[in-house]
Order: C-alpha cells, then sequence, then structure tokens
C-alpha cells in the first residue's frame, strides 16, 4: 500500500481533537431532487477546511450505503496528488451514507537489538510479526470518515449504525439542517450510547478568516449533543476515543475516531 494510506491513516486514527490535520469527504451537492442525479464527492487531508493543500485521502475502505440499505458502487474514482474523487449516481430516492471506513493495527517490537515497527491493515498484522518479535505491543485502530446525501424525501434506512468503532446516530436528519435551527445528534460506540466524548464541530472557508471559531461539545449520558448552526454552508464533525475492546491478537488498546461533513443550508 501506498505513503499516502498509510499517512491518512496515521493522520485519521492518531490526532488528536484540534490537530491542524483535517481528513474529510465532500460533496458537491447534499440535497438533490431529480431522476437519477449526479454527484461528484472529494476526499482530502488537509491544513485548511474544505481545500486540497496536503495529501489525498485514499478511497481503500469506501462503503456507499444506499437508501433501501444496499451497497453500491462509486464511479470514476481517481487519486491525484492532493486529493482523491468518485462520482455517485443516486438512482434511488432517499438518503445515502457515503464512509471511508479504516481497520487498522501498530505494532512495535525488539528483534535482534533493534527496535522494529509496523503499521498496516487488520488482516496483514498476523503475518507482519516475526515469531522472534520480543517486547511487542500492538494497537488496534478503527476509523470512520463520512458524509450524507439525499435525493428527494430523506430516509432513515442508509443511517442505521453497524455497531462498530465510533458511529453517528442523527436524531436530526443530516440533510435538514437550517442556519439559526438546532439539531441533536447522537455518538455511539460499539453500538452503544457513549457519554462524554469530545466533539469539535468547525464550519469551512477557514481559509478565509484567522479563527479556527470552533463549537465544542460533550456528549450526554444518551450519547447526544445539540449544535445550534450559527450560519449556513459545510461543517466538519469530529471526535475521537479510545478503549480495550479489541479484536486483534496483542492488542491492548484500540483507537478510534470518526469524521463526518454536513451542509447546512440557510432559512
Amino acid at each position: 500500500m501506498s505513503r499516502f494510506f498509510f499517512a491518512s491513516l496515521i493522520v485519521v486514527l492518531l490526532a488528536p481533537t484540534g490537530f491542524c490535520h483535517k481528513v474529510w469527504l465532500r460533496p458537491s451537492q447534499t440535497v438533490l431532487s431529480g431522476t437519477e442525479p449526479w454527484i461528484t464527492v472529494d476526499a482530502a487531508v488537509s491544513n485548511d477546511l474544505f481545500y486540497f493543500n496536503h495529501f489525498p485521502l485514499r478511497l481503500d475502505g469506501l462503503v456507499i450505503t444506499a437508501p433501501d440499505g444496499s451497497v453500491v458502487e462509486a464511479e470514476n474514482g481517481a487519486t491525484g496528488k492532493y486529493r482523491s474523487v468518485f462520482d455517485l449516481s443516486l438512482n434511488q430516492r432517499g438518503t445515502y451514507r457515503i464512509a471511508i471506513v479504516n481497520h487498522g493495527a501498530f505494532a512495535s517490537w525488539e528483534e535482534g537489538g533493534e527496535r522494529r515497527r509496523w503499521r498496516g491493515s487488520a488482516s496483514e498484522i498476523a503475518n507482519a510479526i516475526p515469531a522472534a518479535a520480543e517486547n511487542l505491543q500492538v494497537t488496534e485502530s478503527l476509523s470512520r470518515v463520512e458524509t450524507f446525501v439525499t435525493n428527494g424525501a430523506p430516509t432513515e434506512t442508509a443511517l442505521q449504525p453497524v455497531g462498530k468503532g465510533v458511529e453517528l446516530v442523527p436524531v436530526t436528519h443530516p440533510n435538514d439542517l437550517y442556519a439559526g435551527e438546532t439539531c441533536k445528534l447522537r455518538l455511539l460506540v460499539n453500538g452503544k450510547p457513549q457519554s462524554d466524548l469530545q466533539v469539535t464541530v468547525i464550519r469551512g472557508e477557514t481559509r478565509y478568516r484567522n479563527q479556527q471559531d470552533e463549537l465544542r461539545f460533550t456528549t450526554d449520558e444518551r450519547g447526544e449533543f445539540s449544535v445550534t448552526w450559527p450560519e449556513s454552508g459545510m461543517y466538519w464533525i469530529e471526535t475521537n476515543s479510545e478503549d480495550d475492546a479489541t479484536s486483534i491478537s496483542h492488542a491492548e488498546r484500540r483507537r478510534m475516531s470518526y469524521a463526518a461533513t454536513l451542509e447546512v443550508l440557510p432559512q
């Protein structure tokens, strides 16, 4: 796998909230109405929201859930110097969930008196660590980067959680957001509401202002937090969590991250 995959994985999984590099998917539109309309989605890791100025987010792990719950394929996918891009035909009416999900691992050990390090997908780790490894340390990692697009009336089927890592379960539909209104969102970890998650919300166009103007929230006992959108635009939501519910041999900790792009429309 390329250095871009590993670089993206490191930023997505290890960066604390507020880290300057932000990972995101941005659709050309989030709310449409028509007969089989198309959208284009950009995927990048950048210093500014939403500009291509660092490196591309690889499309490994791209999962698109259609309004009927089926998994559909993107078209015309490509990765360049600063971004990845793909097209999607919205041939069903309702809401699509577009996500890049990565399940990885980081390992370090001693071999022959020297410290070795490895990172990659969780499925590869069993063959990557030699039998002679000493003082082995393994960290499992799980990331989800996503956005939502609706053709016609909003629907709920594609929004159902899968029960792995950090997931957003919108109480207010993610394609029904308006400036000046308050929406409620719920975060799950391993399929259960998670309290005390620290959430950062940032409006895009950060290139053109001196401050990030972050909005910060903490989830309650239901895993919920509420946002009153100060103005219209594209917003980025991010949170991180860590636990010991690992599924990889020798891993003692699991680091999880979540990021989403939501569009807030004018009244």
